[in-house]
């Protein structure tokens, strides 16, 4: 196209009357090379072809010598100068953003670990949106483990965003991944939780912000041989059931303050158990969902938009979900997001 550009400028110049200049137009064949993303040595031969060009129309008119002739070659030639340093600052800064982009990857392949997509008779699905630009990781966070007799699922989210808030999230999803293999009950592995993000808290937690940090978290347990699930809440929001005919229920939880707050007894931390029947799926979130608005302030409509797609599978009722909020949102986030969709199969008992 920029070279397209110089032929019908030059072309159009040259057989139209002398007192109609067009020549300064060929400006328009580099800088429409670097906005289509052109190396800065296409876009500098498509400079030196305008000047090429200028100085043609100029010798065409036998007024190649003048000042003006000179003064339009020059001035052609300063502007693609100017482009292709545009395209050397636009590449290099191309290049770190890829760079910083694959460590964010690499980031969060570490620290949030892909679900399974099956923990004995459940199917599992997991999604992960961050509000900050150009972010793939942030301050929400979940992890899953198996044990002997079932699977326990965590999620949670840190209060604040950046880094503090990442380095918050790794610590907490370490100790999960090891305490989760280490605790009876639900309220033991909150307990031994609690006392993980106060130590944490306590090291690094900045003097401006005492008592300030703190992380919500649910904590799940499903059976594989009992149609039930246990829920100990430390000021996460309740998970919805979704069932047949596309019934959503919010469980009532009896929830404990959130971690990093200061509790240690278990009798601090509440057990609920549920029934969770073959065929349901329950939609763990975070409060970035239920908080997104769109242009006008209203506030996402997550339980009715999530009872539409109750009868899809985890994958599918995720991907509904990721593609009408970021349209309700206009593709802009407040908060972090993650969602956890979770659905019983068949129970059985697992050998």
């Amino acid at each position: 196209m920029p070279v397209a550009l110089v032929v019908v400028i030059t072309v159009v110049d040259v057989v139209t009357p002398a007192d109609i200049v067009l020549s300064p137009l060929l400006v328009i064949a580099p800088t429409t090379a670097a906005w289509f993303g052109a190396k800065p040595w296409t876009t500098a031969g498509i400079g030196a072809l305008a000047v090429v060009a200028q100085v043609s129309i100029a010798w065409r008119f036998g007024v190649l010598p003048s000042r003006n002739s000179l003064v339009q070659a020059i001035a052609i030639a300063a502007l693609s100068a100017l482009i292709v340093l545009f395209c050397v600052v636009r590449d290099r800064r191309s290049r770190e953003l890829a760079q910083v982009r694959s460590v964010a990857e690499a980031a969060q392949r570490v620290l949030l670990w892909p679900l399974p997509c099956r923990l004995g008779p459940l199917q599992l699905a997991s999604l992960y949106l961050a509000a900050e630009d150009e972010a793939v990781i942030g301050g929400d966070l979940y992890a899953a483990a198996r044990t002997d007799s079932g699977a326990r699922v965590m999620i949670g989210d840190v209060r604040g965003k950046g880094l503090p808030a990442i380095g918050e999230a790794a610590l907490l999803l370490g100790a999960f991944r090891e305490a989760a293999h280490q605790h009876a009950v639900l309220p033991q592995l909150a307990a031994a939780l609690e006392r993980s993000v106060t130590r944490h808290v306590a090291d690094f937690e900045p003097e401006d912000e005492a008592g300030e940090r703190f992380v919500t978290a649910l904590l799940l347990e499903i059976p594989d041989d009992e149609p039930v699930i246990r829920m100990t809440s430390c000021g996460h929001p309740a998970p919805f059931l979704l069932g047949p005919d596309n019934a959503v229920t919010v469980p009532n939880l009896h929830p404990a303050p959130p971690l990093g707050v200061g509790l240690t007894g278990l009798g601090d931390y509440a057990l609920d158990v549920l029934p969770f029947d073959s065929g349901n799926t329950l939609l763990l979130y975070t409060d970035g969902v239920i908080e997104a608005r769109d242009r006008d302030g209203t506030f996402y409509p997550f339980a009715e938009r999530a009872a539409q797609w109750s009868d899809n599978t985890p994958e599918a009722l995720l991907h509904h979900i990721e593609r009408d909020l970021l349209a309700h949102t206009g593709g802009s986030l407040c908060d972090d997001i993650a969602l956890i969709a979770i659905h019983r199969g068949s129970v059985m008992n697992q050998v």
